[in-house]
């Protein structure tokens, strides 16, 4: 197994005023290739501010992070922006998408930074990465004419293009109803079952019974890492919903 996260004793705190906050209290964790790892803990929990960290936002005060086999500490400001756009794909609660730009548009954003790729490369990979999450017919079509469930779609798209090691999604169902989350939720379950190595961020117990295995988060420590046991498939949740009006 290849990991694609190996964290050995992280900690992180800020000085507020005179008092110091430990936010992160000596984390280890190993995610490895093709995992569906969720993330769990409620306001204060310190995920969050995890999250970042493992985003290549922000830095730990001690402690080690590898990612692909890369010791993130040792990176300058521009070697760190260039990993997150290559190996990290993001996913957002409010999508994050550009409101006057086509999803097309929107989803060769991140492949604008670099390059080696061209316009025309750049074009196909976009097309590829909407044909993955199902909206081939709606490339052209800017956020507000697409529902929640079809912007968080290209949102995903987007995240996709760059072919990152891992996908990192915060509360990526937050704003959505309960079939759209499901919809959404069956997309990542295809997705990892194409071998793509997800974390999610979520606080619902309901989303986390459709990853592999949940992590939880308490005071700034791992209370636990379990297997999980009694899997959801979104696509049996779907069915299972009364039909759209």
């Amino acid at each position: 197994m290849k990991p694609i996260i190996h964290i050995e004793n992280l900690k992180r705190e800020f000085k507020m005023g005179d008092e110091i906050v430990h936010a992160l209290k000596g984390i280890n964790l190993t995610i490895n290739e093709g995992e569906f790892v969720t993330i769990m803990g409620t306001s204060g929990s310190g995920k969050s501010t995890f999250l970042n960290i493992l985003g290549c936002l922000d830095q730990p005060t001690s402690g080690t992070y590898e990612l692909d086999g890369v010791l993130v500490k040792e990176l300058n400001k521009n070697q760190l922006a260039d990993i997150r756009n290559k190996k990290i794909g993001f996913i957002f609660q409010s999508y994050n998408l550009l409101a006057r730009t086509s999803a097309l548009e929107n989803v060769e954003l991140p492949l604008l930074y670099n390059p080696k790729v061209s316009a025309e490369e750049r074009r196909e990979r976009a097309v590829k990465a909407l044909k993955q999450v199902g909206l081939e017919s709606r490339i052209h079509h800017v956020p507000s004419q697409l529902s929640g469930g079809q912007q968080q779609r290209v949102a995903i798209a987007r995240a996709l293009v760059n072919h990152p090691v891992i996908l990192l999604a915060d509360e990526a169902t937050g704003n959505l109803d309960t079939r759209t989350s499901y919809e959404v939720m069956n997309l990542f379950q295809e997705l990892n079952d194409q071998g793509i190595t997800i974390g999610f961020v979520t606080h619902e117990d309901d989303i986390a019974k459709f990853s592999k295995r949940t992590v939880v988060l308490k005071d700034g420590k791992i209370t636990e890492d379990r297997q999980v046991t009694q899997r959801l498939y979104a696509s049996e949740e779907l069915a299972k919903l009364p039909p759209a009006e």
